[in-house]
Formats: C-alpha cells, structure tokens, sequence
C-alpha cells in the first residue's frame, strides 16, 4: 500500500505564490518519476509538472517559467513552487508518485488526494 498526501494548497491572490508539497510512503517502493497534475472544474485533469528521479524536469507550457519543481529521493517528497498565480491556475492539484516494488516487476501509480488552489483576480 502506498500512501500519497499533498499539502499546501490554498488561496491566493492573482500575482501571489504558494507551495505545494506532496509526501509518498509504502515498505519496499523506489520512486521514479513524480509530477503534479491539475484538474479544474468541468475541465479535464492535466499534467502541470513532471520531475524523474535523476531530477530532469518538464512543465507545461502555461506553467513554464512561473512553477518550479523539485523532491527529495531521500525522503520521498516532492514540491511545487508556484509564482506569479493566474487566476486560471485555480483547481485541485494532486501528486503522482510512480514507483517500483523489489519483489514485484512493473511499474506502479499512486495518487494523491488532491489539494484546492484557489487565485482570486
């Protein structure tokens, strides 16, 4: 069982920033990649940031410059630094955490729960 929680959500004003942290645990996984993806009403979930173990990361465009992304292999965490809000970054956020098992071929995913990002114009 793998258990994914973020934190850190919340509101902010247009032009204002927020960090998202998001913490991965479960006996016997290894980390690859992370990312964070966000889902808006009515619209569909997409991914925002992506982070591989060896730290090369990816945004998306309309991310790209304003968030920054990061984790700690050692602790099993992973960040969201988000600058520069636009009201249109409002949605619930989530952390993806894929991983490998030692005893166990294949790739796995594990979600987290979510967390609301509201920007306020």
């Amino acid at each position: 069982q793998v258990h994914v929680v973020e934190s850190g959500g919340g509101l902010a004003q247009a032009g204002g920033s927020l960090e998202l942290s998001c913490a991965a645990s479960g006996n016997g996984i290894r980390l690859t990649t992370m990312a964070w993806y966000r889902q808006a009403p009515g619209k569909q979930r997409e991914s925002v940031a992506t982070i591989t173990r060896g730290g090369i990361s990816g945004y998306a465009p309309s991310v790209l410059g304003r968030f920054t992304i990061t984790r700690d292999n050692a602790k099993n965490t992973m960040a969201l630094q988000m600058n520069s809000l636009k009201v249109e970054d409002t949605a619930v956020y989530y952390c993806l955490a894929r991983y490998i098992l030692s005893d166990k071929p294949g790739e796995f995913d594990a979600w987290g729960q979510g967390t609301q990002v509201t920007v306020s114009s």
